[in-house]
């Protein structure tokens, strides 16, 4: 028998393709929610765009369809000698293989107040129903944290005409993962969102409760009192891994395991959120806490699983993600710090909301990565051009092959190419071949 714990894209992706090679018994075990949903459309949920069944991946009936036994419960320990589980009713779970894959949990730096009514994380369905709950005395929320999660709380609150204090302890809106250009670009658009207040270079310090224990206002470390009704920390997330720690796994920040998922425990395997690479791949990091990177962890562990033993090989690194109503997609390498021997090219549309931002080799010329905002580009294309080390120059005359919408490419290309040309003295010519003749030999 095999138990996976955790019903999101690692485990469930695990577990659908092990039923696909094998017809080895499967149970999921989850205390979140009865079936499989998509996480990142909780935001959409709130905001009117689609119902929670809308982000069913599948129908309640292919479960059972397809032998996955799902099981709701909470889960205590592991006892990794007798290879069985104690769950928060007392019931015993035994397993031949064991797979961890518990996902995340919103960071909490003991901030006082922080568990008080009123204050929340967004990244479970419970949480998303306790924001929903209170959210009609809600006139004014306070969000701390500059990532992701905190942009779409902020927007979710924004569709209810909820004010927002956004408390970015940076200068610069996610500059540890943003150059500065990028951030910037991104800040000026966050500017024209009427109620979202950025503020930057300032901390939380304390979280102010009334007689109930509900937030109504927070402190900061510069000495300000901001009054709300909410507060959001959306601080980044961290591993769930409290109960694996306890029963004697190896861990870091994460759980940690080796190339192909491999535990201290035997027969114990961890994916997604929660793992941790030993020794990362070269240019990626040791916990890869994104959608795509799960989904491959799920699909490369069901082949070890069943015979045919990989060991993890993501390929290049890509991402997308939005603030407010701009598009972001990043491809290869582009760090918020140039590195010795890189290179950049940034370009700003000068009347729209774009910007693309090109990092290749000094020396080599060799591609390295994109931050694209404001359009959509067509990975395997950019991941052709990283595999085959293509040059800055291949890339920015076939561009438009890249692009999802070749009409900007139409009007601006020639424009793109200039300013290149200007900066860097080359000489680049635009491929006037079109887009979709490129696309097809990518």
């Amino acid at each position: 028998m095999i138990v996976i714990i955790g019903n999101g894209i690692s485990g469930v992706t695990a577990a659908r393709n092990i039923r696909k090679r094998s017809d080895e018994e499967i149970i999921i075990v989850s205390s979140e929610s009865d079936y499989f949903f998509s996480r990142t459309a909780l935001m959409y949920i709130f905001m009117g765009h689609m119902k929670f069944e809308h982000t069913k991946p599948y129908e309640n009936h292919f479960w059972k369809k397809n032998r996955l036994e799902l099981l709701n419960a909470f889960v205590l320990n592991i006892d990794m000698d007798n290879k069985s589980l104690t769950t928060k009713g007392g019931n015993t779970i035994k397993y031949d293989k064991l797979i961890l894959a518990t996902g995340s949990k919103p960071n909490k730096f003991g901030w006082k107040g922080q568990d008080a009514e009123g204050v929340r994380g967004l990244y479970s369905k419970q949480d998303l129903d306790y924001i929903e709950q209170r959210s009609t005395r809600i006139k004014k929320a306070v969000i701390v944290g500059g990532g992701l999660i905190g942009i779409e709380m902020a927007e979710m609150f924004l569709s209810r005409n909820i004010k927002v204090d956004f408390l970015i302890r940076e200068d610069y809106f996610w500059n540890n993962v943003l150059p500065n250009s990028n951030s910037k670009f991104i800040m000026k658009h966050f500017d024209r969102h009427h109620g979202l207040n950025m503020i930057y270079s300032e901390e939380l310090d304390v979280i102010n409760t009334d007689e109930n224990n509900e937030a109504v206002s927070v402190l900061t470390k510069n000495g300000a009192t901001i009054k709300c009704d909410f507060v959001g920390l959306t601080a980044g997330v961290s591993p769930n891994i409290q109960f694996v720690k306890d029963s004697g796994i190896k861990c870091n920040r994460g759980i940690l395991i080796n190339e192909f998922f491999e535990t201290s425990a035997k027969d114990v395997f961890a994916i997604g959120d929660c793992a941790e690479f030993k020794i990362a791949l070269p240019g990626r990091r040791p916990i890869e806490q994104v959608w795509y990177t799960g989904k491959i962890m799920g699909e490369t562990l069901a082949k070890n699983l069943t015979g045919d033993k990989n060991a993890y090989n993501p390929g290049y690194w890509f991402n997308s993600a939005k603030f407010m109503d701009i598009e972001y997609q990043t491809y290869g390498t582009v760090l918020n710090q140039l590195t010795e021997g890189q290179e950049e090219f940034v370009y700003e549309h000068p009347k729209q909301e774009i910007l693309l931002h090109f990092v290749f080799e000094k020396a080599s010329r060799k591609f390295i990565g994109i931050n694209n905002f404001g359009i959509r580009m067509r990975h395997p294309v950019f991941n052709n051009w990283l595999l085959n080390n293509a040059s800055i120059e291949e890339v920015l005359t076939d561009l438009k092959s890249a692009n999802f919408d070749p009409e900007f490419y139409t009007k601006y290309e020639d424009d793109i190419i200039q300013q290149f040309n200007e900066k860097f003295g080359t000489s680049i010519i635009v491929n006037k071949a079109k887009w979709w003749q490129k696309l097809i030999k990518a």
